[in-house]
């Protein structure tokens, strides 16, 4: 990490993207759960810096508002119409300033005709919402850099097999400093043949940097206020352009597409797994793992193929996660066990299982030891400790106790076509297969249902809650209301061959088929 502290870190974030082809700005596309411009916000404030500055323009709304939930104390500053990253330098600038004068006057350090005379001074590091895999570690090295050499510009280049389409680092053939940067279609023959590149990310003395973007003009291929001018402007005006070779040329490419969405994406969903299982964690099968930057996971923790693990998912020692399963903001205690699974917004403590394919919607509680077994949904349901639903049953909207056991097929029954509603059982309580607990009912600790039960009423402790409507059977209704199926057919050849255990109605109704069929 730098030993210095920026004065501010500035996003770069105005651009169309249209190569993306996307209604969604390009910023806002998602890598490892963090928006483009997530990522680079999460840099900048691992750098300290006293500002950060995002400069928007296109779907700025959009834009803003997602700032603002994920970087609350972050500026904004809107970009003209006027086009180019060195128009959006100026913008930004111009909000930093405006900032600062703003913080001095309100602390009354000095008067409204003191102005011009309060603007930001010190490092401002200039980078790119679109570059999710420049991190602050490389940040901090560009910082450092830009602090040993005392200069007014500090440039991350890199070194590329294909410079084609990227700005050119043009350096003095003697001394070796840069000299310009050059953009493609600006470049001479020669000058397409230099292998470095521009990364578009920069560290600038707030003053030189003030005065070069003044300067800029419009006067290039594009029609664009181009940044990489002002490396001219300020070498000409007797500043140092200092240049630093990006150590892994990958980390600074940025995504202009869907196709390099998707690589970025694998590119830094590999250096996460690889991260956790230095840390410990047993990844099965790294390349169907994908783990979101701001999981968390202990060590000891087994990660079986096929899992996906979202948001701020923690799982805690000793826990086993997959196969085939999704997580997002799940918390999963030490020792459990997670098979098959997808959940979100739920907590599973020390010890529990849950699945094979089961399905936790937000506001489950899984107590220690308890288990949530196959084909089994949840949605705000608290489980107690030591309590098991463990097969074919949708539990929603309820409270369970401690020790106690929801037979399959069970179904809380919250919705009364307006409003949820709540249902409470005991600890220690067994509630039959095939029940239907109509909310709000509550069971006592220590009551039973009996299978099949339609549960409308509360059932006090230590009570049993049953219907008692005895079961019917009338004899020789198929053979009599379906005759010619197959079900009639099995019918007649049991009761023609085998009268054991028959009714006296049955062997009544056997009697009858036997003398139908001699008949005919």
């Amino acid at each position: 990490m730098s030993r210095i502290r920026p004065a501010a870190v500035m996003i770069l974030a105005a651009g169309a993207g249209t190569r993306m082809k996307s209604a969604t700005p390009k910023v806002l596309h998602p890598i490892a759960g963090r928006s483009l411009v997530g990522h680079a916000l999460t840099a900048a404030a691992q750098l300290d810096p006293e500002r950060i500055v995002v400069v928007v323009r296109h779907e700025k709304e959009r834009v803003a508002a997602h700032i603002h939930e994920i970087a609350p104390n972050a500026l904004l500053a809107d970009q003209d119409e006027i086009p180019g990253t060195g128009r959006a330098v100026y913008c930004g600038l111009s909000a930093l300033d405006a900032t600062a004068v703003a913080a001095q006057v309100a602390a009354g350090a000095v008067g409204d005709t003191a102005v011009l005379d309060t603007q930001v001074e010190g490092a401002i590091v200039v980078t790119s919402g679109d570059v999710p895999l420049v991190d602050a570690e490389l940040l901090g090295q560009l910082l450092d850099a830009h602090a040993n050499a005392g200069a007014a510009v500090t440039v991350l280049s890199a070194q590329v097999d294909d410079p084609t389409g990227y700005g050119r680092i043009v350096r003095d053939a003697g001394s070796g400093e840069v000299v310009e940067i050059v953009e493609h279609k600006d470049a001479s023959q020669e000058q397409r043949e230099i292998d470095e590149i521009n990364s578009g990310i920069y560290v600038f003395d707030a003053a030189a940097l003030r005065g070069a973007v003044a300067q800029l003009d419009q006067n290039n291929a594009q029609g664009e206020m181009y940044l990489p001018d002002v490396i001219a402007i300020a070498r000409r005006e007797g500043g140092r352009i200092h240049p630093f070779i990006a150590p892994d040329a990958g980390s600074v490419e940025g995504v202009n597409d869907r196709v390099q969405l998707a690589q970025l994406g694998r590119i830094m969903n590999d250096r996460i797994v690889e991260h956790w299982m230095r840390e410990g964690v047993t990844v099965v099968d790294p390349t169907t793992t994908w783990i979101d930057a701001d999981v968390h996971l202990a060590p000891d923790v087994t990660i079986l193929p096929g899992t996906q693990l979202h948001g701020e998912t923690q799982i805690a020692s000793g826990a086993t996660v997959g196969p085939d399963t999704t997580l997002t903001d799940v918390q999963v205690g030490a020792g459990a066990s997670v098979i098959r699974t997808h959940g979100s917004k739920s907590i599973i403590d020390e010890d529990a299982t849950v699945g094979p394919f089961s399905y936790l919607r937000p506001g489950t509680h899984l107590g220690a030891d308890g288990k949530i077994g196959a084909f089994v949904e949840t949605k705000n349901a608290s489980i107690g400790a030591h309590s098991k639903v463990p097969h074919l049953s949708y539990v929603g909207d309820a409270s369970i106790g401690e020790y106690s056991n929801i037979g399959a097929a069970t179904i809380f029954v919250n919705f009364d076509g307006v409003d949820k509603h709540h249902s409470t059982i005991g600890s220690h309580a067994r509630i039959g297969s095939d029940n239907s607990l109509i909310a709000p009912v509550n069971i006592g600790d220590g009551a039973y249902t009996g299978a099949g039960a339609v549960i409308r009423r509360d059932v006090p402790a230590g009570a049993l809650g049953r219907n008692s409507s005895p079961q019917q059977v009338v004899e020789g209704w198929v053979l009599k209301r379906r005759p010619g199926t197959p079900s009639a057919a099995a019918a007649h050849e049991a009761l023609r061959s085998n009268d054991d255990g028959l009714s006296e109605g049955a062997r009544a109704e056997r009697a009858a088929a036997n003398e139908t069929e001699g008949e005919s």
